[in-house]
């Protein structure tokens, strides 16, 4: 079982880490080397700390906890020009404050731009003349184009009563003046084409199906464990409301670099990783909190991974739920991330739905979503377990103990001999 660093094997395995991180396994002085233990290299300036509680180095995160999408797009020709083109889309994504301003302001700029062209059409007619204002026009038997028109500011009060068809009946056009038809007709015609957008923007801003994500939930961190004798991967997704997400899904990205074997480098390169949930596939009956697996075997990207490397690596696992919602059959997306300091090696999440009597009915405890317990793992990857353990149906579940990982194999018959072999470390009992 032992290793030498300059072999084939090792050289493959180190390049599944990033280029300065060393995954080497040297022998100890008395020569036994215990599956599952990794010893930092010595004499290296590449060397790390691989003990239990070593600090992990943060990786900077490209969806926040939150959901959010931690993208900063810079040096985009004709910005404005192409978000100006979708007006409605800019103003649901824009904040509150900048929405009700753009409300307020198409109203009153409206109602002022009316104004004026009223103000135009009476003052070109002739009806702001002292002898054609309202007390004098029975006099001067004059007939203005709008009746009871004196200044600007009859012609504001005049604009509004237009556009939103209030009609208190004091101020009417009349037929002395086509041009003042006109700019009825057309007022009446932006005016409902003005209420319907903003109305529909607001409208549209309340009922966004990103609000519905503020009640789903995901664990803040992942953790590793075995599960039926396989190194498995698991988070746990939750949901608050009643309303159900119907034909809810769950996927899940790594987001790590690659060197491809022309030596091009892709810093942001994304797997997807294989997930399933109580025997079935990522789709979801989600009536209460589930944990989703991923296994790590031959087609894991963390099948090299052990729990030294996750101390060091730089990675970033993004998690999307997605589904429609009950209530509204609007679609939603709620995303979240875990980076290598929110993985826990050798935690289980705690069960938390019991069933309650005395209210007949099953009681999810979210004070426990977040609850994990700490449970026997081996500490080396899912890929020396197999060449050390052989194939994973003959693999049985491994306790660690403060000295020692010991493999626990089936009791034989009383009358056949027992074989028990110490590796140093390691015990085999067979």
């Amino acid at each position: 079982m032992h290793a030498d660093p300059e072999s084939p094997t090792c050289r493959e395995e180190s390049q599944l880490l990033p280029d300065d991180w060393l995954k080497v396994k040297p022998v100890p002085a008395n020569g036994n080397l215990s599956p599952g233990i990794y010893y930092p290299t010595t004499g290296s300036k590449r060397s790390r700390s691989h003990r239990h509680g070593a600090t992990r180095r943060a990786r900077r995160r490209a969806i926040l906890k939150n959901g959010e999408c931690n993208i900063l797009k810079s040096k985009i020709s004709q910005r404005r020009l192409r978000f100006l083109q979708d007006m409605f889309t800019t103003l649901v994504d824009a904040q509150w404050r900048w929405t009700l301003l753009v409300f307020t302001l198409s109203f009153i700029l409206s109602w002022l731009g009316f104004a004026l062209i009223w103000w135009l059409i009476s003052f070109t007619h002739g009806d702001l003349e002292p002898d054609h204002l309202p007390p004098m026009q029975e006099t001067s038997n004059w007939k203005p184009c709008v009746f009871n028109i004196y200044d600007f500011t009859s012609c504001f009060l005049f604009s509004i009563e237009t556009q939103h068809t209030i009609g208190y009946g004091s101020r009417t056009t009349t037929e002395e003046c086509p041009e003042a038809i006109f700019i009825m007709c057309l007022q009446s015609i932006v005016g409902v084409m003005i209420q319907a957008f903003m109305v529909g923007i607001v409208f549209a801003k309340m009922t966004r199906p990103k609000h519905r994500t503020q009640t789903l939930l995901f664990s803040k961190y992942a953790v590793v464990c075995q599960r039926d004798g396989e190194l498995c991967l698991m988070f746990r997704v939750g949901d608050l409301r009643k309303s159900h997400i119907i034909g809810a899904s769950v996927r899940a990205q790594l987001i790590r670099s690659r060197t491809t074997k022309e030596g091009e480098v892709l810093s942001h390169y994304q797997t997807e990783l294989e997930l399933n949930a109580d025997g079935c596939d990522s789709n979801l009956f989600f009536i209460w909190p589930i944990t989703m697996v991923h296994k790590i075997n031959a087609d894991s990207p963390f099948y090299g991974v052990s729990a030294a490397d996750v101390l060091q690596e730089r990675f970033e696992i993004v998690v999307i739920l997605e589904g429609t919602i009950e209530s509204t059959g609007q679609t939603t997306q709620a995303r979240s991330s875990y980076t290598t300091s929110e993985i826990m090696w050798g935690h289980r999440f705690v069960p938390l739905v019991t069933y309650n009597r005395e209210r007949q009915g099953y009681e999810v405890d979210y004070s426990k979503f977040e609850e994990t317990m700490q449970v026997d793992t081996p500490l080396c990857s899912a890929k020396e377990l197999d060449e050390f353990y052989g194939s994973q149906g003959d693999r049985r579940s491994i306790e660690s103990g403060d000295h020692h990982l010991m493999l626990k194999m089936p009791d034989r018959e009383p009358h056949e001999p027992k074989a028990e072999h110490n590796d140093g470390d390691f015990t085999v009992t067979l």
